[in-house]
């Protein structure tokens, strides 16, 4: 029985900038991925990550793996800070901690058939399994994820993209990992075929007890699979929540903005809601507006939105949002 209590991951303050050259002799540039992001993710749960292209959600990510290191800040698991370790020490904690990348066909060697892709974590993280072993458990694995064990001896390039990513999953889950970050793991996949793999992760999360981190850019998708939503924009968290409250009744602008883009399945009701989109593109993260990044494309903001950047404040019941108006805007976001 999982204790689904327990915090298995903590981010505590992280921050992460990347500097851009500018040319040959100018200064380069600092742009900001991520600003002081503070979260839990308890065992068995999935976490949604969502936002536009370039709000950080899949920095975030890696930051969470140490394939990135942080600029401040720390990532606890299980209690230990790994933002710091060794790399002969986070190595040992790679086998807990695993990914799915968004393009299957592309994180495929294609030169490696399925069988060698999927057993190629257990020769660095599990060594003592001998060849049999690997095999052995390659099978398994495959017909876990809806593979044939006849496929092993194949190529990335003789499937279709929805059986490439259950290739990609089945990497994911053959060293028996505790936590799986899926990076936007089915914008690239046709709907019908996204349905079947997200159906496939909800799945394994219950049989096998797993915890995932799901990022995407869709709201409806992250609502399928998601427990608590959290929301970034220009690589801050502007709002976290359970999924269902979240959807409900949002309480950040942005989030209200994303929702109303999102589809709705009953023609009636779509001809009666009003989609508000979002004014303009993203501010460029590397000159971001003063005070709350989104003031400039909310339809909510005043002069004083500009003065300072919203904290992120604690509601009751745990609900999270950085906006100094939530009390007096209402966001329901009606049919």
């Amino acid at each position: 029985m999982l204790d689904r209590t327990e915090d298995l991951l903590k981010v505590e303050n992280l921050y992460k900038n990347f500097s851009i050259s500018a040319g040959l002799f100018a200064k380069p540039f600092e742009l900001r991925a991520l600003q002081d992001i503070s979260f839990t993710v308890k065992r068995g749960e999935t976490l949604g990550i969502v936002g536009e292209s370039g709000c950080g959600k899949s920095t975030l990510g890696r930051c969470i793996l140490q394939l990135l290191t942080p600029d401040q800040g720390r990532v606890l698991w299980l209690g230990q800070d790994i933002s710091r370790l060794p790399e002969a020490e986070m190595r040992k904690k790679r086998r807990d901690l695993q990914i799915i990348f968004q393009d299957p066909l592309a994180s495929l060697n294609p030169r490696m058939t399925v069988g060698e892709i999927i057993a190629d974590p257990l020769k660095t993280l599990m060594p003592e399994i001998d060849a049999k072993g690997r095999r052995d458990r390659v099978i398994r694995t495959m017909e876990a994820v809806g593979l044939l064990p006849e496929m092993i001896n194949r190529y990335p390039h003789e499937f279709s993209g929805g059986q490439a990513q259950r290739i990609g999953i089945a990497r994911a889950l053959i060293s028996e990992p505790k936590l799986i970050v899926c990076d936007e793991p089915v914008s690239a996949l046709d709907v019908s075929i996204q349905a079947q793999i997200l159906n496939l992760l909800s799945d394994l999360k219950e049989r096998l007890g797993l915890t995932l981190i799901f990022i995407s850019h869709n709201l409806s998708v992250v609502r399928h699979v998601s427990d608590r939503i959290l929301v970034l924009y220009l690589g801050r968290i502007v709002e976290l929540a359970d999924g269902d409250d979240l959807y409900d009744d949002p309480k950040h602008p942005y989030t209200r903005a994303l929702l109303t883009a999102v589809p709705i399945p009953d023609p009636k009701r779509a001809r009666q809601r009003t989609i508000e989109g979002l004014v303009g593109e993203i501010p460029s993260p590397i000159n971001q507006p003063s005070g709350c990044t989104f003031r400039t494309r909310c339809r909510f903001a005043e002069a004083r939105c500009a003065d300072k950047v919203p904290p992120l404040e604690t509601l009751p019941g745990g609900r999270r949002v950085a906006c100094i108006r939530w009390q007096e805007i209402d966001l329901n976001p009606g049919p």
